[in-house]
């Protein structure tokens, strides 16, 4: 694995090359352009804020606030992997070019997701600037969650573009997947409303084996711990260390194993695709 993160960092010039030809062709033709990165997910949140907070009259005060700072990160994670899926099948022309590292093309991906999730930042900063939400020390560790985000992201999309190039129904599943994982987020809601006491334990099992819960949950400590509801809950100020020194772990496996994984599978791209 250390081989192989050396060679993409000699690559580093043509991966540079790679995402900003992908930024280009998201939006080209597009009036706004990359005014889009910032525009889909602030339309999002106001689609479950609609149905979370009108229609089934979540009590949250500035649960819109709540929504997109979870939405952000999510949209950089769901749209990785899912583009990141079919990442070696749509580059087949790279792929079959002799020289070519074909780990160049899920990385590229993830990149690309993570320059969106940059570009919505600005505002999530305008909301909590207007609603007077100061995220406080806590910010400091946003560089360390990223990275976390980053490699589980990048561990997860290596495996699944090795195996989609074999195995074509990974794709189709994985949309199943990606909107179940959603819902077993704390996104649209907060853990503490889900009285995990009241359900079996395996409930409370399954949530907390979630490692985007414990990232997401960092997210939300880290920008929202001044944020108060009706029932004067504030954010705890410390964040779930433990949970994420887990993912930390937990990502650090993966992309080890996903990189033999790759490294089994890629020799037999160019045939497959």
């Amino acid at each position: 694995m250390l081989e192989s993160i050396r060679e993409l960092y000699r690559y580093r010039a043509l991966i540079a090359v790679l995402v900003s030809r992908d930024l280009k062709a998201r939006y080209r033709g597009s009036v706004l352009g990359f005014m889009w990165s910032m525009l889909n997910p602030f339309m999002m949140m106001l689609v479950y804020w609609l149905v979370f907070s009108i229609y089934l009259r979540n009590p949250m005060e500035n649960y819109h606030v709540y929504l997109f700072c979870g939405l952000l990160p999510w949209l950089w994670f769901s749209a990785s992997l899912l583009e990141g899926c079919s990442s070696i099948i749509s580059g087949a022309n790279l792929v079959k070019k002799v020289m070519f590292p074909a780990e160049i093309l899920p990385l590229v991906v993830v990149l690309s997701n993570l320059i969106h999730f940059f570009f919505g930042l600005p505002i999530l900063a305008g909301f909590l600037m207007f609603y007077r939400i100061a995220p406080g020390f806590n910010l400091l560790a946003f560089p360390l969650i990223v990275i976390i985000q980053f490699v589980f992201t990048f561990g997860l999309v290596l495996a699944l573009s090795a195996l989609s190039v074999h195995l074509r129904d990974i794709q189709q599943i994985l949309n199943n997947l990606v909107t179940l994982w959603f819902f077993m987020t704390p996104i649209v809601y907060r853990m503490i409303d889900l009285n995990l006491d009241a359900q079996p334990r395996v409930i409370y099992i399954v949530m907390n084996m979630n490692p985007m819960k414990h990232i997401m949950s960092a997210y939300h400590r880290m920008f929202l711990q001044n944020m108060s509801d009706g029932k004067e809950f504030v954010f705890n100020l410390q964040l779930p260390w433990t949970g994420l020194l887990a993912v930390s772990v937990l990502s650090l496996l993966l992309l080890m194993v996903s990189w033999r994984i790759f490294n089994r599978f890629k020799t037999g791209f160019s045939e497959e695709i």
